[in-house]
Parts: structure tokens; C-alpha cells; sequence
């Protein structure tokens, strides 16, 4: 049968990264597509060998050492007998579930398609999975397979050929490697767009792209840089020959122009071959100038019409006037942040002036991490129950661009964070909100928190030190003083809130809305985020997610995942979420992620679909195991430090003797609870029941409704959806009901 997706993987092992992207290819134990490891030189080749020896996915093409990426992919994609072909270079990365997320996507598509575009992370020697900023394009273009005249902001996408999938009847009759840009890859990446008949977007990160530090590379040659031009130069060819409109045309010209001149300020060429650079660059601008393009406003329009104008020394001229200019902003740097500070301060308190918006609600969640936890869950029913309130998000900016495509935000700091702050007649976050904010008399704030406590918060912080260094609580204090409403999970919650946070709000036993979820996924559901991890049908997951040491000033690992996933066998799977555990080259884990038995969700959003993937939890003192008991699936507890960990940090009940199911102390003894049906036998579930009945007496997947009603619409505690028993509730099928057939 052939299989629908190729993934062809090239190159030599580049600073020892191949052996990451092969063992993150195991992981996602995806049947229906092959591996092709185009391996170039002997390293690559022993990496390739050792890891198709327990993948029967893999196929080896050993390739000599020199051999160039163009080369490679051209082996590749001759030994691929995949409908569609991926193409990964050996120093990059594939996320978790991007095979089963690409070949859902190419499986709906039809052979008019040519080519679909996917997002990408970016990854340097210093940062891990930034954003790639290319969301915005592809959320533009929407799920339709389309021209590249309907969508031609595509061709503004990172030029790798890694975010494209292509499709193999297609890219084999473009003979793109016998062209004379064979090795220039952005040059391939943006070909393949140019001569597609139709392209089809995903707006789902699908690959990672992993940035080599420039100084571990060859330097950038005269006549490399020459051949840039000469690139761009042929695409507009390509597109003159097809008679394409202007859309493309313009688009093209602007990624080439913009490019020119990057490389023509930051180069650091010598001024005979800065100039002639230059004078070819500017040749090719006034060339394929389409006849109705625009220039941008500000500095790049100018940039755009010297370079248009060939005027070499006034455009170095200019340049020298920015550096001045930066040089002088530089020196008053310091000066303006305090003038800076003031000014805020007065546009807040004008802003502080104006009448409240009662129909504008601004939303948080950790520390402005993104649409997360209790706010979304909060959110998205106000979209659907008041959509005439218009909810904004506070996310911090190196984390904007992983928002939802159309979410409004603001980024703290900026003259619109403080007027939205200022107007805004709803607050809702699940931390607190920074000191400077004001409590205005007519502004109500939500505190939904994110988690049930186990151990000691707030004020009750205060006779262990190893956990409130540093906390301030004067300032929290004040901060408490500002909350309206305390949204809560269980009885239990809304006394440790009011002990912990003393002040004068209402409390909300309706429940934590993220927790809706574990009533309303349906089978389906659960068998699509499995398929999403790379679970296979019939394994058993155990999610396992453990919490934080405040006596720790690093993290120690407590578990042996290599020893503990021999014990469990092959139809085990272990999810592990928290620090990352044994990594490297060396890790004693690389087999067992080649098998798919252990797989690594630390960074895996949101972490509900992982409680719904999972057959069972594994935790210590984590609060995810009040959420998970909602599922009513087995729950151990693997408690190595209790003691310590009590008398340290302190906690509000003795979990050892009301765990929600087996307690370890070793972990001879965890391994010992799994290999038997101990983790779900009779005197488990007991356990569990009462752990629900205590800890999910408020989660019955109305929660988000009643905050909702009750707060952003007015209505009485009396009218709003009563609280189901816990007992009379049915949660989200289990992993095995939902593959059942």
C-alpha cells in the first residue's frame, strides 16, 4: 500500500542535532508513512543505521561525504514512494504530532494541490521554539486550496523548504535539482509556490527549524551574495513567463528588495564589493519594479527608493544618520526611562478618567503567557452566552505571535495595554494582575486561580521560608484587595482562599472552567489527541507530571523513566510533562523514544488533552491531580519526599493518608503498583471516589456558564445551572472506551 506521506530526511549530522530529529521521528510511531534518511557521510550514516535498526519506517541511503542538500533531496525523493514528500533537513526538528497533523491535512487534498505550506518554530544555540511569525500568512489564507494569485502573501513565508510539503508527482517534474539554483534552497522553497497550480495552507506548527550560530558556519562568499540577486532575478522570470498578475509580482518584489538590502546593510562587505553589490541589486529593483507598486512608508520606502535610484553614497550616508541617531537615543536612554515612566503614569490617569467600557474585558493567564487555563475556558463561553463583550488578552510580546489567529491583545507597557487597562469594565486572570494596575470603583476583577491547593499559599506562606522568599506580602495584600469575585473548584478551595487571601470578595463555587472539558469531549475527541501524541491503539499512557521543589535550587530527577519503561514493556507509554529528562546525545532514554514508549509533552498545550489522552496519572504533590479525578481514571501517587516536601513547603492536608488512589514511596513500588492491576483495583478506585466526591464538587462542565451568567451577565445565584452530584456525572470516555469498536 503506498504510503501517503514521505518524510526525507538529509544532510550531514550538523552539530550532532541528527540524532535529536531521528529520535523525535520514533516518537510519533505514525504507520502510514515512510522515513527516507538521504544520510551524507559516514557520521550520518551510523546515526541513520542505529536508529532504522528498531524502526521499520526507516530506509537508509548512505550518501559520500560532500554530498550538497540538493543532491541528497534528489536521492531522496527518488527512493520515496509517498504521495506527498516532506523534506527535513538533518539539523532541524519535527514537533510532536507533526506527522499525524501533515498527513491528515495532505490526506484531504485532492492532485490539483501542489504544494501545502505549514508553520514553523524557530530554534537557535541560545533560544528554544520561538515563533516562526509566518502564522499571520497562513491564517490569511485559510483552509481553501487556492492559486497563488488568491494568496500571494505565502511567498513572504520563511523560504525553507522544510514548511512545505510537496506533492511527488509534482516536485519530480519540476526537475528543481537540475536547475541552476539546485543548492540554493530558498530559491526551491519559493519555485515550488511560484509553479503550483493551487496551494493549501495549515496554520499548525508542523516543523522546526533549527538556526546554526553564525559563527560556527563558513563565511558567506562575494559570489554567494551575487547569486542572491541572481535567485530572485529568475523567479521574476518564472512569474513573467505565466503572465501571473500583480499580486504575486509585487509580493515577490518586496521579499527580494527587502533581502538586497538586509544583506547589502549587515554584510560587512568591502566598499569595491559593497558598491557593485549595490549597483546589481539596484539593476534588478528598477528591472521588476511591477508598474502600480507602492513603496512602504517611513525609513524602508526610503531605503526602497535609493536603492531604486542606485545612490550608493547617499545610502551610506543615510545609514550613518541612523547609527547616529541610534547612538544618541542610546546615551539618553536611562533619562527617557524615567521621563518615560512619568508620561505612562499620566496617560494611565487620564485614561484612569474616561468612563468605564462596559462592554470590554481584558484577560490573563500565567503571567501573560497566552489564552490558557480558567480565562479561556471563561472566554470562549462569553463568546457564545455575551458576544457583545469584546474580550481582549494580555500576552507578553515575545509570546504574541503563538496566539489564536483574530485574538485582540495587548502587550503590557504599551500605550494601548494601559488605556485598555484603564477602561476595561471586566479583569480576569489567574494570577494577579501587576501592583501598578488600578482598581477602578466601577471595574470588576475576576480571580479564577489555577489549581486546588495541597500546598500553602498566600499569607499561610509566611512560616516557611523555603517557599515565600522573596513574596512581598504587603503588596500581595494589596493586590488580593482588588479582586470582586474568587472563582473556586470545591469547598475545600474556598476556605484555603479565604484563609490564605483574606479580603473582602465572593467567593464562586461554580467550579473551575478549564475543567469543562473533561465532561464534553467526546470518543473522537480522545482518539485524536492520541493520535496527535503518537499513541498507538491498545497501549497503555501514564501521564506523568510532577511539581516543584521550592528546597530544590535545581530540579533533581525522582524517577528513572529508562528503568521504569523496561519494567511496564512495550505496550506502555510513558507522557512525560515537567522538566526536561536526560537530554542530549547520550540520554539513556534514545531507545525508548525510538520505540514511542516514552514521549516528552513538557511543552504541549493545553494539558487537558493530555489528562484526556492518558489511561492514568502519575504525580507527586502536583494540583493536576485534582483536575485529573474528574476523569474518574486511577491516579498513583509517587511520594519519594513527602515528609520533606511537607515540612518545607508546607501543606494543607496529609495527602498520604487521603491520596486518590496507590501511594509509592520507591520506586520499586510504583513500578510494582503497574505491573499488576494495583493502580486500578478495587481499593484504588475507593480511594478515587472519595478524592472526587471532596475535590470535584463544583466540576460538573457548567463551570464556565455560571461565571459567565452570574458575572458578565447579572444574574442571580438562584437562576444559574445547578451543580450536578458527583456521582450523577459522566465524564469523557476513557482511552479504551474510545477505541473501542
Amino acid at each position: 500500500m503506498q504510503p501517503g506521506l514521505s518524510v526525507i530526511v538529509h544532510g550531514p549530522d550538523p552539530q550532532g542535532h541528527l540524532g535529536e530529529l531521528l529520535d523525535a521521528l520514533a516518537a510519533q510511531p505514525f504507520a502510514e508513512a515512510e522515513v527516507i534518511v538521504a544520510a551524507v557521510g559516514d557520521w550520518a550514516r551510523q546515526q541513520a543505521e542505529q536508529h532504522a535498526a528498531g524502526d521499520p519506517r526507516m530506509v537508509v541511503l548512505p550518501l559520500p561525504e560532500g554530498t550538497g542538500d540538493s543532491a541528497a533531496r534528489a536521492a531522496g525523493a527518488a527512493r520515496a514512494t509517498g504521495r506527498w514528500l516532506h523534506f527535513v533537513h538533518a539539523k532541524d526538528g519535527l514537533p510532536v504530532g507533526a506527522l499525524r497533523t501533515v498527513a491528515d491535512r495532505t490526506a484531504e487534498l485532492s492532485d490539483s494541490v501542489d504544494v501545502l505550506v505549514v508553520d514553523h518554530v524557530l530554534s537557535t544555540w541560545q533560544t528554544s521554539s520561538a515563533p516562526s511569525g509566518d502564522g499571520r500568512y497562513l491564517a490569511g489564507a485559510g483552509r481553501r486550496a487556492v492559486p497563488l494569485a488568491d494568496s500571494p502573501q505565502l511567498l513572504q513565508l520563511t523560504p525553507v523548504l522544510g514548511n512545505r510539503v510537496i506533492r511527488a508527482d509534482f516536485w519530480r517534474s519540476l526537475d528543481v535539482a537540475g536547475s541552476d539554483f539546485s543548492d540554493d534552497e530558498a530559491y526551491a522553497a519559493l519555485a515550488v509556490l511560484l509553479h503550483a497550480d493551487k496551494v493549501a495552507s495549515l496554520d499548525q506548527v508542523a516543523y522546526e527549524i533549527r538556526e546554526l550560530r553564525e559563527q560556527s558556519l563558513p563565511p558567506v562568499t562575494t559570489a554567494q551574495r551575487y547569486a542572491v540577486i541572481e535567485r530572485y532575478e529568475q523567479l521574476h522570470r518564472i512569474l513573467a513567463e505565466q503572465g501571473a498578475p500583480e499580486g504575486p509580482r509585487a509580493v515577490l518584489y518586496d521579499v527580494m528588495v527587502h533581502e538586497l538590502v538586509r544583506i547589502f546593510a549587515r554584510s560587512g562587505m568591502p566598499d569595491p564589493e559593497a558598491r557593485e553589490f549595490f549597483t546589481r541589486a539596484s539593476r534588478a529593483a528598477v528591472s521588476w519594479r511591477p508598474k502600480h507598486h507602492q513603496r512602504p512608508a517611513g525609513l524602508e520606502g526610503i531605503r526602497y527608493s535609493l536603492l531604486e535610484e542606485n545612490a550608493y553614497t547617499k545610502y551610506r550616508a543615510f545609514q550613518a544618520a541612523n547609527q547616529k541617531r541610534r547612538e544618541v537615543r542610546s546615551l539618553v536612554a536611562s533619562g527617557k526611562r524615567q521621563v518615560s515612566a512619568k508620561l505612562r503614569d499620566q496617560r494611565y490617569r487620564r485614561a484612569l478618567s474616561e468612563p468605564v467600557d462596559p462592554n470590554l474585558a481584558v484577560f490573563s493567564a500565567y503571567w501573560d503567557r497566552g489564552v490558557a487555563c480558567n480565562p479561556a475556558a471563561i472566554a470562549a463561553k462569553l463568546a457564545e452566552l455575551a458576544p457583545h463583550i469584546h474580550p481582549v488578552w494580555v500576552v507578553s510580546r515575545h509570546k504574541a505571535a503563538l496566539l489564536p489567529p483574530g485574538t485582540d491583545h495587548i502587550v503590557p507597557g504599551t500605550r494601548r495595554y494601559w488605556d485598555v487597562m484603564a477602561r476595561a469594565k471586566y479583569l480576569v486572570n489567574n494570577v494577579n494582575f501587576p501592583n501598578s494596575v488600578v482598581k477602578r470603583q466601577d471595574a470588576i476583577h475576576i480571580q479564577t486561580h489555577h489549581g486546588t491547593p495541597l500546598k500553602r499559599m498566600g499569607l499561610d506562606q509566611l512560616d516557611f521560608p523555603a517557599a515565600s522568599k522573596g513574596l512581598d506580602f504587603d503588596a500581595l495584600l494589596a493586590r488580593i484587595d482588588k479582586w470582586d469575585y474568587s472563582v473556586s473548584a470545591n469547598s475545600h478551595s474556598t476556605r484555603m482562599w479565604e484563609r490564605a487571601y483574606p479580603s473582602n470578595y465572593t467567593p464562586l463555587d461554580h467550579g473551575y472552567p478549564r475543567n469543562d472539558v473533561f465532561y464534553s469531549a467526546t470518543a473522537e475527541d480522545v482518539r485524536a489527541i492520541r493520535d496527535r501524541l503518537g499513541i498507538a491503539p491498545g497501549r497503555r499512557a501514564i501521564l506523568y507530571a510532577p511539581t516543584h521543589r521550592d528546597y530544590e535550587a535545581g530540579w533533581t530527577p525522582r524517577l528513572d523513566l529508562a528503568s521504569l519503561a523496561d519494567r511496564l514493556g512495550e505496550d506502555t507509554v510513558l507522557l512525560v510533562r515537567g522538566h526536561y529528562f536526560y537530554g542530549g546525545a547520550a540520554s539513556p532514554l534514545t531507545d525508548l523514544r525510538r520505540s514511542g514508549r516514552v514521549i516528552d509533552v513538557s511543552s504541549y498545550d493545553p494539558v487537558e488533552e493530555l489528562a484526556l489522552a492518558a489511561d492514568a496519572l502519575v504525580t507527586d504533590y502536583s494540583s493536576i491531580m485534582f483536575d485529573y479525578a474528574n476523569l474518574n481514571r486511577p491516579i498513583v501517587i509517587y511520594a519519594d519526599d513527602w515528609e520533606t516536601y511537607a515540612k518545607t513547603r508546607g501543606v494543607y492536608f496529609d495527602l498520604m493518608a487521603e491520596a486518590p488512589g496507590q501511594v509509592a514511596r520507591t520506586q520499586d513500588e510504583l513500578a510494582a503498583v503497574f505491573e499488576t492491576d494495583a493502580w486500578r483495583d478495587e481499593a484504588a478506585m475507593k480511594s478515587l471516589t472519595a478524592f472526587r466526591r471532596r475535590f470535584c464538587e463544583f466540576d460538573d462542565g457548567q463551570a464556565a456558564e455560571r461565571v459567565v451568567r452570574r458575572v458578565f451577565l447579572g444574574e442571580s445565584e438562584e437562576s444559574l445551572p445547578p451543580v450536578i452530584p458527583v456521582d450523577e456525572r459522566t465524564p469523557a470516555p476513557t482511552p479504551e472506551e474510545a477505541t473501542a469498536r
